[in-house]
């Protein structure tokens, strides 16, 4: 499916994320207070994980921005419609690598591709086809990685804030060659809406092996 106009897709490296960083933050927090993520997020904090982007060489931004925002300048943050990111897994915090470690695999082998978070008036228009494209694209680029991956919140089903109407990206991500991994699960903690407390969540991992 093409992509709508006259929205556009660009990938942001290293210093160029910066100007971004606060549309990005807000278009996170936005996004993840949905199902099944359910995040209460703060704009601070936000910030400063985006900052782990621009500081890891070989990661990327890749932004959907719906307008005529010039490369290169901040954009407003309505322009920024929606949000992909990835960086080597040998980058990313202890928690993401303890899974391949204790599997014995090599972290230095795998691209981590982060979020995607998407408006959902911009949902089902190929945009999150394109964000994967984009981020295998770059990883494919640097030669030295044979494998993405990346991991999906697991929520009970008879969770009481799941809508009735939630269809699981699973037969998505399989039609884009990915594979879930049972066996590799890492912990992240966070706030859930309408929550006193962070708790640990589980998240399973997919991966896809590039060609």
């Amino acid at each position: 499916m093409s992509l709508a106009q006259p929205l556009r897709i660009i990938t942001l490296i290293g210093q160029a994320i910066t100007p971004y960083l606060p549309a990005l933050a807000r278009l996170r927090i936005e996004i993840f207070r949905d199902w099944p993520y359910l995040y209460d997020g703060e704009e601070s904090y936000e910030r400063e994980y985006m900052r782990s982007y621009a500081a890891s060489p070989r990661a990327a931004v890749i932004a959907a921005i719906d307008g005529a925002a010039l490369d290169g300048a901040a954009p407003d943050g309505e322009d920024v419609v929606g949000v992909s990111t990835c960086l080597p897994l040998a980058d990313e915090s202890a928690n993401v690598q303890a899974p391949f470690l204790d599997q014995r695999l090599a972290v230095e082998s795998y691209f981590y591709f982060g979020e995607s978070v998407l408006r959902k008036e911009y949902r089902n228009q190929g945009i999150g086809g394109a964000f994967f494209t984009a981020r295998e694209a770059h990883a494919k680029s640097f030669g030295d990685y044979a494998f993405t991956a990346f991991c999906a919140v697991q929520r009970p089903v008879d969770h009481p804030l799941r809508p009735a109407d939630y269809v699981p990206l699973d037969a998505f991500w399989t039609r884009r060659g990915y594979v879930k991994q049972p066996d590799l699960q890492c912990g992240m903690r966070w706030l859930d809406v309408g929550q006193a407390e962070p708790t640990e969540k589980k998240l399973t991992f997919w991966t896809k092996a590039l060609a």
